[in-house]
């Protein structure tokens, strides 16, 4: 058992709970990308035993994450977004060195590369221009609530294995965010059972789609996730403090970000 994946789990599972950050973004952060797709698509083959090591610590800290900080996370967000917003702007932008020296973007990408993450940042940064209003969480549940519930879940995780696009912000856009994370909090059975249905089924058909990706076009793939990764600073971003003390807090956590993000590169990538 890969016991530091609790660690790793933890930190996308609370990155998850934001709208704007993305557990892909974290797992790339973390230099597990490629190994959490192999191990995803290895786990529904007959090899499946031997991805055990790696998904389940890293699904435990996940699950102890969203279960144990959503109330916290939430809170935050809604109280504090900015510095907490850029705590994860200085771990992204602390972490692109090393992913650029991992995917040997100096020796090994073309013209045809450097347009592809344009592409892959473009698309990212746009979705700071969605309308990401909600209301609260919907107390009367019918047939078609959980309809809705269940494919909400699909495409949050199908964006979620995406690094740059957050499944909650997804969630967001759809309308039913607060009622996926009061539905966590509040442990109504129902709303986790069906959302959640939905989020394994749209992980394992987008690691399949990625995992060939990875297998046949690395060089180009990793263009695109870096791309993804640069677009989704224009989605974290949120805007500049207003008052000096939010100013101050927001430096505080932007340079523990960087720093957290030097680490995590000296241990994860080894660079």
């Amino acid at each position: 058992m890969e016991w530091k994946n609790i660690y790793r789990g933890i930190l996308m599972g609370a990155s998850d709970v934001i709208p704007g950050v993305s557990g892909g973004t974290i797992a790339v952060v973390l230099g597990i990308y490629d190994r959490l797709i192999a191990a995803i698509n290895g786990f529904i083959s007959k090899d499946w035993k031997k991805q055990l090591g790696f998904l389940i610590p890293l699904g435990v800290g996940i699950v102890i994450a969203i279960f144990s900080l959503s109330h916290l996370i939430d809170w935050l967000f809604k109280h504090y977004p900015e510095p907490l917003k850029f705590f994860f702007l200085g771990l992204i932008l602390g972490v692109l060195p090393y992913l650029f020296h991992q995917a040997q973007a100096r020796s090994a990408f073309k013209v045809k590369h450097i347009v592809i993450l344009m592409i892959g940042a473009v698309m990212v940064g746009s979705m700071m221009f969605l309308n990401a209003e909600e209301g609260t969480a919907i107390q009367t549940k019918t047939m078609s609530t959980y309809i809705l519930l269940f494919f909400s879940g699909f495409i949050a995780s199908a964006a979620m294995v995406l690094p740059g696009i957050s499944g909650s912000f997804m969630l967001l856009v759809i309308g039913v965010y607060q009622t996926v994370i009061t539905g966590i909090s509040e442990l109504h059975l129902d709303v986790i059972a069906v959302t959640g249905v939905g989020i394994v089924l749209g992980i394992v058909v987008m690691s399949k789609i990625i995992n060939y990706f990875l297998s046949n076009y690395r060089t180009g793939t990793f263009a695109v996730v870096i791309g993804l990764v640069i677009g989704s600073i224009f989605v974290v971003f949120p805007g500049w403090p207003v008052t000096t003390s939010l100013v101050i807090a927001s430096i505080i956590t932007f340079a523990s970000g960087l720093f957290a993000a030097y680490i995590l590169g000296k241990i994860e990538y080894k660079a």
